[in-house]
């Protein structure tokens, strides 16, 4: 598995993992500038395996309070700013550091972590609007949704790459069971 913005290499790719650190316009227009986002709805519609850390699954929903321009809209699903304060009590936003997350149903990606503690650090939450898409639930001043899963296309709002050994497991996961 290698990393690429080759169009010639997404297109024979097996899985797909859309990263992200930045911006959602950015992100987005990124996307746009390398043309990846034709490939991407192709590959989504093939049914290859994709699946967004980040930003990258904030750009897979179908906007963001953060920017202008619409997501790619995989998923039912919008971006919204963590509250600075919440019933009278500041949050800190970044939202950052370990976290448990709470699965609401059974998914492959969970398999094999008991009890996995994930790193996160961001602005801002996914909030699905059809329950059935959502993964875990964790909650910083608000619940959010930080997995969800439609069809081929998964989202993670934690960073697996600075998650350890749990991180290791759901990468392994994502190639070994999608």
């Amino acid at each position: 598995m290698g990393r690429s913005s080759d169009q010639k290499k997404k297109k024979k790719s097996s899985h797909i993992i859309l990263p992200g650190v930045g911006s959602f316009d950015f992100g987005m227009n990124q996307l746009n500038k390398l043309n990846l986002t034709p490939v991407l709805n192709k590959k989504k519609e093939e049914g290859v395996s994709i699946m967004g850390v980040c930003l990258g699954a904030q750009l897979m929903c179908k906007g963001s309070e953060e920017g202008k321009l619409p997501g790619l809209g995989f998923v039912d699903a919008y971006v919204k700013k963590f509250p600075v304060e919440v019933n009278g009590i500041r949050k800190k936003v970044p939202h950052m550091g370990w976290d448990h997350v709470s699965p609401v149903k059974d998914s492959k990606i969970f398999s094999e972590l008991r009890d996995a503690r994930f790193y996160f650090v961001h602005s801002y939450y996914i909030h699905c609007e059809n329950q059935s898409d959502i993964l875990s639930i964790n909650s910083y001043g608000v619940d959010f949704h930080s997995a969800y899963e439609r069809d081929n296309v998964l989202g993670l709002q934690f960073h697996p790459e600075k998650s350890h050994k749990f991180g290791k497991q759901i990468y392994k996961n994502f190639i070994d069971l999608y």
